[in-house]
């Protein structure tokens, strides 16, 4: 008897040859035994718990999307049988798959076509069937059925047993696992189309990439659609534009971001505010150059696994890089002395800008570039600190994350694959340690994650926090990373009560990520409508005509005295023109001043989005405006 636990939480025990047969119809996705995720229609396992799991899981999603996506290519190779398959993975939300068909693009009134050719491979409920066979006969397999980038894929496998995936006529290449048939698949939408060169290589052919959506909900589709739209109002290229932020010039070079004055401002308050949050947590301030010699960036180990991302150069003889990080710098600076146990931890942080090359397919707008400023910090501390360090962190994020207006976050405890413990550096007893302070950190803070076996770097385990926008879209920004690689390579040690010379355990932290993502994430999250504690400028002083200058002037002379980031618009434009520019600018604060307001010495207050706020004293404005900002009213 197999033990079954269903989404709903109930357990029931089946006796069954597949696991399927044990579940009330259209009950569960997929299955989860011993941490391996299985089609449903595989043999019923006779060990260990069974958990069923459904679209409400990230892995069901992931599943319902990747059969999506074979619907998607069984639909075009239906239609088109002379496009080759590319790759079709799940997504962030959704799925796409990649088509080479020649020199032609997808219109959208192909995609019309497609999705209604796959509405009917959904009806006829295709069953998902898998197949394990030798590399061999499925590279023979995909050379008959004319494939050659599925036999790419192949031959660079080292496994020798792979699995492919039959519904009806069509077969994929695919590890699985996959829902019962085409049926389970309900509503679906396709999105969009565009060109992307063949694994992200731009020497390689150019594919069509076709986007989609499914649902097993009709009105979850129609609540996605709707957030797609609000998406695109919200685009922050759009608003950079519109609210005179920032600029990308292909003079310049693409991914590397020009900020006007106010965006530069908004930079400005956000690192200014984080880095007196730092400070005040015992975080010491460093900054490193822009260049260092290529032999530091050998002993780190990246010269041998990222240089294709690196920027290297030669000058003088000497060959240079363009920093792609700050940790090697830090590491340099703790080394400048002997440390001991009574000296850790040690937190170091910079504002550190650093150069990455990013395919130019991948950059968009301030979310991927080839320049950015991360809010970077190392940690070095003894084992025995590590989770009050992870905990110092984890509170410092959401302490920085709620006051910027973020209320929901996702957590993701990223760990080894514990199949494979060789593919990872570090002992095992330094990744149990490791692994269990990051859990108790995240216990002890009340927060609930979600484990992603297999999901760690090589170098150490992480946690990953995902901040759930307005709208409910996920964005990575806050990485905490433990690092058992670059104290070996450095030789980074402190004198412990021993008298000995122990590693440190070094920890990575981004909490933004980067300024620049931060900053588009933020514009999205707001629709560009920031807390006036946050806003670039945050009054606008109309006078009506010219008579009423004078005055104004003292308003906006006294507001700056103040410290209030104010601008004064005396153009002899119509007062309900400026006022609706103001609007559209998104200034929170305009202060109107006429007739009236001279004679009282007072200003009539309309607040950006809410309209006229009545008049008032200026001393009132200011007392007003000083509380939202020191309270960070979002």
């Amino acid at each position: 008897m197999a033990r079954i636990r269903l989404p709903s939480g109930e357990y029931r025990e089946c006796e069954a040859e597949r696991i399927i047969d044990c579940l009330p119809e259209g009950v569960g996705l997929i299955a989860r035994v011993d941490g391996r995720l299985l089609d449903l229609t595989a043999p019923l396992p006779r060990e260990g718990e069974i958990e069923i799991l459904d679209f409400n899981s990230r892995e069901g999603r992931e599943a319902y999307w990747h059969t999506t996506s074979h619907i998607l290519a069984q639909a075009v190779k239906e239609l088109y049988p002379n496009a080759k398959l590319g790759i079709g993975p799940p997504i962030e939300e959704g799925f796409y798959y990649d088509f080479d068909i020649g020199d032609g693009v997808f219109t959208p009134e192909d995609l019309e076509r497609i999705e209604g050719r796959m509405r009917e491979i959904i009806e006829r409920n295709l069953p998902l069937k898998r197949v394990e066979m030798s590399r061999e006969e499925a590279i023979k397999l995909f050379q008959e059925r004319g494939e050659p980038y599925k036999v790419e894929l192949l031959r660079e496998m080292e496994e020798e047993t792979v699995s492919v995936y039959w519904q009806g006529d069509f077969v994929d290449l695919c590890r699985g696992p996959h829902l019962p048939s085409t049926g389970y698949v309900k509503h679906v939408k396709l999105l969009s189309s565009s060109s992307a060169y063949w694994r992200g290589i731009e020497t390689n052919p150019v594919m069509q990439r076709i986007y989609g959506i499914s649902y097993p909900e009709e009105e979850m589709l129609r609540e996605y659609l709707h957030r797609l739209e609000e998406a695109k109002r919200r685009d922050h290229r759009v608003l950079g534009a519109k609210l005179d932020l920032f600029s990308i010039h292909e003079e310049c070079g693409a991914g590397l971001i020009l900020w006007h004055p106010k965006g530069a401002m908004l930079r400005r308050i956000i690192a200014d505010y984080v880095l007196d949050e730092y400070l005040k947590r015992g975080y010491q301030l460093v900054s490193t150059p822009h260049i260092a010699r290529g032999e530091l960036w050998e002993i780190s180990g990246h010269m041998g696994y990222y240089r294709e991302n690196m920027y290297v150069f030669e000058k003088g003889g000497e060959r240079y890089v363009v920093k792609p990080m700050n940790c090697p710098f830090h590491i340099l600076i703790y080394k400048t002395k002997t440390r001991s146990y009574r000296d850790l931890p040690i937190r170091y942080t910079e504002l550190g800008t650093v150069y990455r090359y990013e395919r130019s397919g991948t950059l968009h707008g301030l979310l991927r570039v080839r320049g950015f400023t991360q809010d970077d910090a190392h940690i070095f501390c003894t084992p025995e600190q590590l989770e009050d360090e992870v905990l110092g962190v984890l509170d410092l994020t959401l302490h920085i994350l709620r006051t910027m207006g973020f209320k929901e976050f996702k957590v993701v405890l990223s760990t080894r694959d514990p199949e494979h413990p060789e593919k990872y550096m570090g002992t095992d007893e330094e990744w149990r340690r490791a692994q269990e302070a990051l859990i108790r950190a995240l216990e002890r803070k009340g927060l609930p994650y979600e484990e992603a076996p297999g999901e760690a770097v090589f170098y150490g385990p992480k946690i990953d926090i995902k901040l759930v926008d307005a709208i409910g879209r996920t964005w990575q920004c806050t990485t905490i990373q433990i690092d058992f690689n670059l104290p070996r390579r450095f030789n980074v040690t402190y004198v412990g009560p021993d008298g000995k010379e122990h590693l440190v355990v070094m920890i990575h932290r981004a909490l933004l990520g980067s300024l620049e993502r931060f900053i588009g994430v933020l514009l999205e999250h707001y629709a560009g409508n920031l807390p006036v504690w946050l806003s670039p400028i945050q009054v606008r002083v109309l006078p009506i005509s010219d008579k009423y200058v004078p005055y104004a002037r003292e308003v906006y002379e006294r507001l700056r005295s103040e410290g209030i980031r104010a601008e004064l618009d005396d153009r002899g434009l119509t007062i309900a023109y400026r006022v609706r520019e103001a609007e559209e600018e998104k200034i929170p604060y305009m202060l109107i001043i006429g007739r009236r307001e001279l004679e009282s010495q007072t200003v009539s207050v309309r607040r950006h989005r809410v309209g006229d706020l009545g008049q008032m004293t200026l001393e009132e404005f200011l007392s007003r405006i000083k509380r939202e900002i020191e309270e960070k009213t979002s």
